[in-house]
């Protein structure tokens, strides 16, 4: 059993209700408001046992992490097949929309760019299963509980994982400051898109980026090199979704 923690994250994961859950951890003296409410409502729902516990045995449990007083025993993440992400576009009559992490490894990056798929509607997200944060309590607390409503999928091979996608005519766009790279506000990002963002650092990997139909990059004006993976990506991919909303 895992233990989320946060009471965005146990929310989230009572609603999306797609793991198997255990007891809900509840910190003695815990102040009741609108979130707590809100988690004993669907706890209640969902009849899961609810049991008073130290606020130290919380502490322990969680490494130390900001619990706020709440965690949950839940079973493992439902992790899905990458067809899966495809076959959810098609049955909401939708292009595809999909996120895929290049060895992304920081859970605050994956998190926040998580949540912003969530937001505005991905069908899912890809990371390979080496080499980059898997979905666990932290990356789940980042996220505000949106990764409990995602579809995501690892993958061993992310340069054939772009060419099956590329298969179903997705364009497969890479997040890169490369001098090949086009602005993204000027490419076409209406259709099928896969975005891939590359690991903090380093970027894309090489292989990646020559799989890629195209790069895109964020035009600066500043001093500063360049944004981070969680804010640039989160830039193009609200900008994807307000486009194709068009």
């Amino acid at each position: 059993m895992e233990l989320l923690y946060g009471r965005n994250a146990v929310l989230e994961a009572l609603r999306a209700n797609r793991r198997k859950l255990g007891r809900l951890l509840v910190a003695d003296g815990i102040k009741e408001g609108e979130s707590m409410q809100a988690i004993n409502a669907v706890a209640r729902e969902r009849r899961i046992q609810v049991a008073k516990v130290q606020r130290g045995e919380l502490d322990k449990r969680t490494a130390g992490a900001n619990h706020q007083g709440i965690a949950l025993e839940c079973g493992p993440y439902p992790y899905v097949e990458v067809d899966d992400i495809i076959e959810l576009a098609r049955e909401r009559g939708e292009q595809p929309l999909i996120l895929i992490f290049d060895h992304l490894q920081d859970p605050q990056n994956i998190g926040t760019l998580m949540r912003t798929a969530e937001i505005v509607g991905a069908h899912g997200i890809i990371f390979p299963d080496r080499r980059s944060a898997s979905i666990t309590p932290a990356v789940i607390n980042a996220s505000a509980g949106a990764v409990e409503h995602l579809y995501v999928a690892q993958i061993t091979n992310i340069s054939q994982t772009i060419k099956h996608l590329q298969d179903y005519n997705i364009w497969v766009a890479g997040v890169e400051d490369d001098e090949r790279a086009v602005d993204f506000d000027r490419a076409n990002l209406r259709g099928a898109l896969a975005l891939v963002i590359g690991a903090e650092g380093p970027g894309l990997a090489r292989l990646t980026r020559e799989r890629c139909d195209l790069l895109l990059r964020l035009p600066m004006r500043g001093k500063v090199a360049s944004l981070n993976a969680a804010t640039a990506g989160s830039i193009i991919l609200y900008h994807a979704w307000r486009v194709r909303a068009q």
